[in-house]
C-alpha cells in the first residue's frame, strides 16, 4: 500500500471530551503505525475568535497544511466540513467525510422548534423554517460532493441515504470501543458513593431527543414500588432548567438527581455503582456510551432509536423498548431491578458484544478505505 498524507479536520480533541476528539487522537496515533502521515487541524484552536473570523482562520489553517496532502478527511458536515470542502476543490484533493449524526436536525430540535423524530425529518424539508433548511443545504451539498462518507452505523447510513445521498457512497465503518483505564468492583464503588440503594442511572446531552423528563416522571411511581430507587441524570445541556422544574412538577425531588456534567472517570465509577443504566432517547447514531456500560458490566434497558439495535441484541445482552414507551420501561425497570439472574446473563452477554467493537477491525477498515 502507498504510503499516504492525510489532513484529518475536526470540530474537538484532546484535551477536549467527545466522539470525534477520542476517533481523531487514535487516527493521529495508531495510523503512523500503518504507513501514513497524519496531520490534524481542530476547529477548537480557532474557539477564542469571533463567529465568522474563526471560520475564516480555520479555513486558511486547513488549506496551508493541505498542500502536501493526498486526503482531507473532515469529521462533520456542516463547521469543519464545508471549509474542508471548498479547500480540496481549490486544490484537486481527494475529499473524505465522516458523518455521525445529522446536524441540521439537532440543531432544528434545540433552536428552531422541530419536533419531528430524525426519520421523518431526513425525509423532509420544506415545512421546517429557514434556518433549519439551510443546514439540512449546507450538509447535504458538502456529502454529495465528497469522494467517499463514512458512517459509524448503518442506521446514519439509512438517514443519508434518505437525504438524497447514494447509498454506494458510503461505507459503515464501525467506532472502535477503547476499555477505559477503570479500575473497581461495584461493591467498592457502592461504598465509595454510600449507594444502599437501587440506583438507576442514566447519562447524555440534557436535549429533547434523550427523553429525561419522561423518566422523571415515572420516577415516584417506580419508588413505590422498588423501596429507595433513585434516579442518577448525568449532563448538562439546554434543557437544563427544563428538566429542573419537570423535577418539581412530578413531585420527584426524593427520587431525582442532576448531577450536571461529571469528569469520565467519575461518570464510569457512578455507571458501575448502579443497578441499571436507561437510554431513553429517540435518535442515537451509535452510542459509545452503551459500549461504555456493557464494559463497565451494569445491565442496559434502552430505546431502539438509531444505531442502538448495533449495539444492544434484545433479550441477550439488554432489553430494547420503543422510545418513551412508559409501561414497558415500567414493566422492564422494575423486573432488571429485581432479577439478578436475569441482569447477570445480559452482562455475560455484553462481555461477548465488545468484541466486535475491537480497535483493530476498525483501524484495518479505515486503513483500506484512506489507501485506496
Amino acid at each position: 500500500m502507498k504510503k499516504r498524507n492525510i489532513l484529518i479536520a475536526t470540530g474537538i480533541f484532546p484535551p477536549q471530551v467527545g466522539g470525534p476528539a477520542t476517533y481523531s487522537k487514535l487516527l493521529l496515533d495508531k495510523l503512523p503505525e500503518r504507513g501514513f502521515r497524519i496531520t490534524v487541524v481542530n476547529f477548537g484552536d480557532v474557539l477564542k475568535y469571533p463567529k465568522i473570523i474563526r471560520h475564516i482562520i480555520y479555513f486558511f489553517k486547513v488549506f496551508f497544511r493541505s498542500f502536501n496532502k493526498d486526503i482531507i478527511y473532515a469529521q462533520d458536515p456542516v463547521s469543519v466540513g464545508l471549509p474542508s470542502l471548498v479547500v480540496s476543490k481549490i486544490l484537486f484533493k481527494k475529499f473524505y467525510l465522516k458523518i455521525v449524526g445529522d446536524y441540521a436536525w439537532e440543531q432544528g430540535s434545540q433552536r428552531s422548534g422541530v419536533t419531528d423524530l430524525l426519520d421523518q425529518f431526513s425525509t423532509e424539508s420544506e415545512k421546517y423554517s429557514f434556518f433549519v433548511r439551510l443546514l439540512k443545504k449546507v450538509q447535504f451539498f458538502v456529502a454529495n460532493h465528497a469522494d467517499s462518507i463514512i458512517v459509524p452505523s448503518n442506521y446514519l447510513k439509512k438517514i443519508i441515504t434518505n437525504w438524497g445521498i447514494p447509498g454506494d457512497k458510503i461505507q459503515v465503518i464501525y467506532n472502535a470501543f477503547h476499555a477505559p483505564n477503570f479500575h473497581g468492583s461495584k461493591e467498592e464503588m457502592r461504598k465509595k458513593y454510600n449507594v444502599d440503594y437501587p440506583m438507576i442511572i442514566t447519562a447524555g446531552r440534557l436535549v429533547p431527543w434523550k427523553g429525561f423528563d419522561t423518566l422523571i416522571s415515572m420516577m415516584p411511581e417506580i419508588a413505590k414500588e422498588i423501596q429507595g430507587a433513585r434516579l442518577f441524570i448525568v449532563g448538562d445541556g439546554p434543557d437544563k432548567d427544563y428538566l429542573r422544574d419537570c423535577v418539581k412538577k412530578y413531585n420527584a425531588e426524593k427520587y431525582v438527581e442532576l448531577t450536571g456534567k461529571m469528569k469520565q472517570n467519575d461518570l464510569f465509577e457512578h455507571i458501575k455503582a448502579s443497578d441499571l443504566f436507561v437510554l431513553n432517547t429517540s435518535y442515537e447514531g451509535l452510542s459509545h456510551q452503551l459500549l461504555e456500560v456493557l464494559y463497565l458490566e451494569t445491565p442496559i434497558l434502552c430505546s431502539d432509536a438509531g444505531g442502538n439495535i448495533e449495539v444492544i441484541d434484545n433479550n441477550q445482552n439488554g432489553i430494547l423498548f420503543t422510545y418513551n414507551d412508559r409501561q414497558t420501561i415500567y414493566d422492564w425497570v422494575i423486573k432488571m431491578l429485581t432479577d439478578k439472574n436475569l441482569t447477570e446473563q445480559f452482562v455475560e452477554k455484553g462481555k461477548e458484544k465488545l468484541e466486535f467493537f475491537g480497535e483493530d477491525r476498525m483501524l484495518q477498515e479505515i486503513s483500506e478505505k484512506l489507501g485506496k
